[in-house]
């Protein structure tokens, strides 16, 4: 077994075993004057004087539940092996030296101050009765104010570790609230994509689909392109949930495979055609010059013309809208306006799911009745930013 498995071992320890590991070592270094060779005029070595020392180590097993107690114990076994026996001295009192230790550790400020003044005194006391010498009383009193900084060295130690444990363990909450945030961020955005996508192709299929048998009476080429608008717009429906559905998959699908690019603003014409195809009559307009806007910018826009021209197709009963499309020099405005009756998607969550768009880039949206009270006009205000402004590449969804 190495070293470090050892020691990796004894740290892993619970608090009683290291105490009992301690006050091992503390009895096979108090041994080590019992067996060494003596000079003829030393004291004898005997087995009385051993057992003596053995009897002021025993106490620290328990030094971390009754702290003074075992240091006042330690003190007067020392007392009695100096009074009774005269056996070999020890060159450090390694007992009262740890249970000193401990006191400086677990106690009170109270008791701490108590005991150490106490110790001084018994200090100077025992320095007196033996040698008087000074040196001695001066290294002796060293070695127990070492003792003393080292049990509040691991106070402060233990509260350093603790705030660092606790610090580790707000990050970790942190960053699991951050990441149970994203993705339900993430799942809010897929859910309007998707609300976007099936309310704008159904809605379009329940138009057309109505004035389908009306048209084969009347106008059987108006219906003959009816349908084929009906097809057209199931298979567009089918492509974008596919792409959706796509990145639900992510996870389970092969390493790059290749994914759907995002709705960009040239493929606005094509949703308005497909407006135009229910009967509606729809102009779309662009002005101003045109800048880079970045992809996910674009798809903000093509979700939010697609996402008002559903509710212009569901609720308004309009005979007209049109599409405006401004790029100014600080902001792209997008406008949206037709002539029916005025309430084009109430409070729903389309109109939300705009406000949401919109907000996401720095945007606003407004809505409310068209020029004149007539009709109902939805404006979204998408300021131009420096990142917008560098080249588009156009990547797979969620990339």
């Amino acid at each position: 077994m190495r070293i470090q498995d050892i020691g990796a071992r004894v740290l892993g320890a619970g608090p009683r075993t290291v105490d009992l590991l301690i006050a091992l070592l503390v009895q096979a270094a108090m041994t080590m004057p019992f067996v060494v060779p003596r000079a003829p005029e030393l004291p004898d070595a005997t087995w009385g004087a051993y057992g003596l020392t053995t009897l002021m180590v025993l106490p620290l097993v328990a030094r971390r539940r009754a702290p003074v107690a075992v240091l006042i114990a330690v003190f007067a076994a020392g007392a009695l092996y100096t009074f009774t026996v005269d056996g070999p001295g020890q060159p450090l009192p390694y007992a009262g030296l740890v249970a000193f230790y401990t006191v400086a550790e677990l106690s009170s400020p109270a008791k701490r101050t108590g005991i150490a003044v106490l110790t001084a005194l018994a200090v100077l006391y025992s320095v007196g009765l033996d040698s008087n010498d000074m040196r001695e009383l001066l290294f002796s009193l060293f070695v127990f104010a070492a003792a003393y900084a080292f049990g509040r060295l691991a106070v402060t130690r233990k509260a350093y570790l603790r705030a660092v444990e606790d610090r580790a363990r707000q990050l970790e909450l942190t960053h699991r609230i951050e990441a149970e945030q994203a993705a339900a961020r993430e799942r809010a955005r897929i859910a309007r994509e998707m609300h976007d996508i099936l309310s704008h192709a159904v809605s379009l299929m329940i138009v057309q689909a109505e004035a389908g048998p009306v048209a084969v009476r009347a106008a059987p080429e108006r219906a003959e392109a009816a349908f084929d608008a009906i097809s057209e717009t199931g298979r567009d429906a089918m492509v974008q949930l596919r792409r959706m559905l796509g990145v639900l998959r992510e996870n389970e699908s092969a390493p790059g495979a290749p994914r759907e690019p995002q709705p960009v603003l040239d493929e606005l014409p094509g949703v308005v055609e497909r407006v135009r195809g229910s009967g509606l009559e729809i102009s779309y307009e662009v002005t101003g010059p045109a800048r880079p806007l970045g992809l996910a910018v674009e798809a903000t826009v093509y979700r939010i013309v697609q996402e008002a021209l559903t509710n212009v197709v569901k609720h308004a009963a309009a005979d007209t809208v049109s599409v405006h499309l401004d790029h100014g020099t600080r902001a792209l405005i997008i406008t949206v306006t037709d002539d029916g009756c005025g309430s084009a998607g109430g409070a729903g969550m389309g109109l939300i799911g705009i406000g949401e768009r919109a907000a996401a880039h720095g945007g606003t949206a407004d809505t409310g009745p068209g020029p004149g009270g007539r009709g109902f006009r939805v404006r979204v205000t998408i300021p131009q930013t420096r990142t917008q402004n560098q080249p588009r590449t156009r990547t797979g969804v969620g990339s």
